[in-house]
């Protein structure tokens, strides 16, 4: 029997858009909430307790529309509270940092891996484990993090490809090219968004993983097996933000595309009590 009710998805602010196309063209069927933070956002320069706070206020405002599935689009608050949302949400939760872990030691080829993420996924080193645990029968894998916080303010002011972000991507990359990675994980979602110039910079011999195609993934696994597809009738994309509405759309329209986001409205989620899911 089909499942139409929709996929939640959320974010600290847009990067987690270019998850939620990958989910999209590889389940056009589905339909779709999206939550972007942007009030709170960035969600990396925050302690452990906020975020785990945070993700679980976006957690209980997309239940409230009825989702069937979330998806943490934001590898910050995968590597802190995916434990803390596997808990207490009342559907599955799909976070993104092993399917990106998994696609990053698929792809190398010299063993030499780079991560390049927010403070707090860095500080957390989650994502490093998760690497090595995928990678454990490559001999001699090697693993180099570089935090890059201004990646994500440049993709929340649309600045993607321009000098500002070319010159602050030399200085974020150089120790990575130094190292001599041929594999690169974009481990924020709001990365991506700048995957044009992170490229330029790193050179045509380095793959740049973006982990929401290995997301979309799972995602139709998951629903797959548990018998959760929809069978496509009435099929709808609803998407809010904490801040303002009309910024958003224009940010990220051109990188949505097909007319996307539209409709967007301002909702906070600090209204929502998660003292009982902290004490």
């Amino acid at each position: 029997m089909a499942d139409n009710r929709p996929i939640g998805v959320f974010d600290s602010g847009i990067g987690g858009l270019t998850v939620l196309r990958e989910i999209i063209a590889r389940l056009p069927s589905e339909s779709t909430v999206y939550y972007g933070d942007d009030g709170r956002a960035p969600y990396g320069s925050k302690s452990h307790d906020t975020i785990v706070e945070y993700s679980l206020q976006d957690m209980m405002f997309l239940e409230q529309k009825d989702v069937k599935m979330i998806v943490i689009a934001c590898n910050t608050a995968s590597t802190h509270a995916i434990d803390a949302l596997r808990k207490h949400s009342k559907v599955p939760v799909v976070e993104v940092v092993y399917p990106g872990a998994k696609a990053a030691v698929k792809a190398t080829r010299n063993g030499r891996i780079g991560i390049i993420a927010t403070n707090a996924t860095v500080s957390s080193g989650l994502y490093e484990k998760a690497v090595k645990e995928e990678g454990r029968d490559i001999p001699g894998l090697q693993i180099i993090q570089q935090a890059c916080p201004l990646f994500v303010s440049l993709a929340e002011e649309g600045w993607w490809d321009d000098e500002i972000a070319h010159l602050t991507a030399e200085r974020y990359l150089a120790p990575i090219k130094e190292f001599g990675v041929d594999t690169l994980v974009l481990a924020c979602t709001h990365y991506p968004l700048l995957a044009k110039t992170i490229g330029d910079v790193m050179g045509p011999d380095v793959t740049l993983i973006n982990s929401g195609i290995s997301v979309a993934s799972v995602v139709e696994e998951l629903l797959r097996d548990n018998e959760m597809l929809s069978d496509g009738a009435a099929v709808t994309r609803e998407f809010f933000t904490s801040d303002d509405a009309h910024r958003f759309e224009s940010v990220a329209a051109p990188f949505l595309g097909r007319g996307l986001p539209q409709g967007t409205r301002k909702v906070t989620v600090d209204r929502f009590d998660v003292a009982e899911y902290l004490g």
